[in-house]
């Protein structure tokens, strides 16, 4: 109800082709024809990863709110591993409201092998999205800029508090910086991702300093949420109140997905 003509921006992970894209997006809108609505008309951003598994990050943005600009990809490689292949960082500029924002859409190295022997790897990935940011904010030290994705660690791990510096409380934020709003969320028990019974927040959206009332972005970040609707979760059984997932054990179950969705809202200055 609060974005009747759908989000500015999406961004997405384990994504397989962009076909897989152009199908969600055709999906969207026949929903919303049929309901006798406008189409959303998303726009699809989609660079094919070195990862071996074959999935992807990619992005759609409604052309409304969001003027695209340009991309740029960003291989992490990791000098000790020299066949290690993962995710692309997918970096989407455009402009909002009459303002500049880069998005760097993210899904670092999973779990696989234990969390604390596979931390260095998101670490490293961690490093590479703070390099991105550093970048952009040397060159344009006015804009926005906002890092998400599937991290695979919670706002309170090494990767997400130590090496991007995602803060708990804005006022800790300095230029340059970035507050991360999910980690409050996860302190009140609200999660994106379950294992073995207990939450973790690993969909996160870290927000630079410009976009905070003391930045000097017109645009202001005002909320963030986890979308953890009912319909999204599994309804009964062992794993009831759990996300509810595509597929189950190698089973097809019909649902969405084993994450939930994050998502923040950002609102435009006018009179600055």
């Amino acid at each position: 109800p609060s974005t009747p003509n759908g989000p500015a921006f999406i961004g997405v992970s384990e994504i397989e082709n962009r076909s897989v894209l152009e199908d969600l997006v055709k999906a969207i809108d026949d929903r919303l024809r049929s309901e006798g609505r406008q189409p959303w008309n998303l726009r699809i951003v989609h660079h094919d990863s070195p990862d071996r598994r074959g999935v992807d990050v990619g992005a759609l943005y409604n052309e409304r709110y969001f003027k695209f600009m340009s991309v740029s990809n960003s291989t992490l490689t990791i000098p000790d591993k020299p066949t290690f292949r993962t995710r692309d960082q997918m970096c989407v500029t455009g402009r909002m409201g009459g303002d500049t924002v880069s998005i760097i859409v993210n899904h670092w190295p999973s779990r696989l092998g234990g969390k604390d022997q596979s931390s260095p790897l998101r670490e490293a990935a961690a490093a590479l999205s703070k390099h991105i940011a550093d970048s952009i904010w040397a060159m344009r030290p006015n804009e926005g800029i906002i890092v998400m994705g599937d991290l695979n660690d919670d706002p309170f791990n090494k990767s997400c508090a130590v090496v991007m510096g995602g803060k708990k409380s804005e006022k800790e934020v300095q230029p340059g910086g970035f507050y991360n709003p999910f980690w409050k969320k996860l302190d009140d028990g609200i999660g994106s991702y379950t294992y073995r019974g207990g939450w973790n927040l690993f969909d996160q959206i870290m927000v630079n300093y410009n976009l905070l009332p003391q930045g000097k972005s017109r645009l202001k970040f005002s909320n963030a949420l986890v979308l953890n609707k009912d319909f999204l979760k599994q309804q009964e059984g062992q794993y009831r109140g759990y996300p509810f997932r595509t597929f189950s054990s190698g089973v097809w179950t019909g649902g969405y997905s084993d994450h939930f969705p994050t998502e923040i809202f950002l609102t435009l200055e006018i009179n600055r």
